[in-house]
């Protein structure tokens, strides 16, 4: 395969706003009463936001105690609350090793997108002021299904004009691996705890990201 294309996660990739997530989820836990940590934190990475409630829920044998609606609603609160807390992000929260690997990939001719399930991308990109170097930033409300469903991934290569098996995409999560292997990737897995399927590429961080190494592996 030729390498035409590198389509990026954005949480534990480009930036750490896991924490926030944490944080986030962590409050409206708290506020209901609800046990959370770090470990069901991590059952979280690359969940869609009213997924990532309903595991909360059941992990506190709460499962029938709201209706969709208030689900909705709490998961939204949750939301907002991290959105007050990203504001604090800047350029020097981007991750270690991205913007050079990036900077030498478009240099090669290499089209680069973002595939988060979150709303809040573009928001954040424009804080870490990254936008520019992304060709195509995939918008989460038009996204039907969450990873591990491949759609999120195939619309990046669509939306760049290339086939599956000329992409490679990076992410942190064990659902985000299985979601490009499903699109028919190539997968680069940062620090993934790995539970099924394993990356094609396994990093321990960003910085390791080498755009010579990974293209000698197409």
């Amino acid at each position: 395969m030729s390498l035409k294309a590198l389509i990026f996660d954005l949480d534990g990739v480009l930036t750490d706003t896991a924490k926030y997530h944490y944080l986030a989820w962590k409050k409206l836990a708290d506020e209901l009463g609800y046990y959370f940590d770090e470990d069901i934190n991590e059952l979280l990475k690359g969940v869609s936001r009213i997924n990532s409630f309903e595991i909360i829920l059941q992990k506190n044998n709460a499962t029938d105690k709201f209706t969709s609606e208030e689900k909705e609603s709490l998961a939204n609160k949750k939301n907002e609350y991290y959105k007050e807390m990203i504001e604090q992000l800047t350029p020097d929260d981007i991750l270690d090793g991205i913007v050079p690997f990036i900077t030498e990939a478009r240099s090669n001719g290499i089209k680069c997108a973002v595939a988060s399930i979150s709303k809040n991308a573009p928001r954040v990109l424009q804080l870490l002021k990254i936008e520019d170097l992304f060709d195509y930033i995939a918008d989460a409300a038009l996204v039907k299904k969450p990873k591990p469903d491949p759609e999120i991934f195939l619309t990046c290569a669509e939306a760049l004009g290339f086939a599956p098996n000329e992409c490679i995409g990076i992410e942190d999560a064990q659902a985000g691996i299985e979601s490009i292997h499903s699109a028919g990737m190539i997968s680069v897995g940062i620090n993934v705890m790995i539970t099924s399927v394993k990356p094609d590429i396994i990093l321990k961080s960003t910085a390791e990201l080498d755009f010579n190494m990974i293209k000698e592996f197409c």
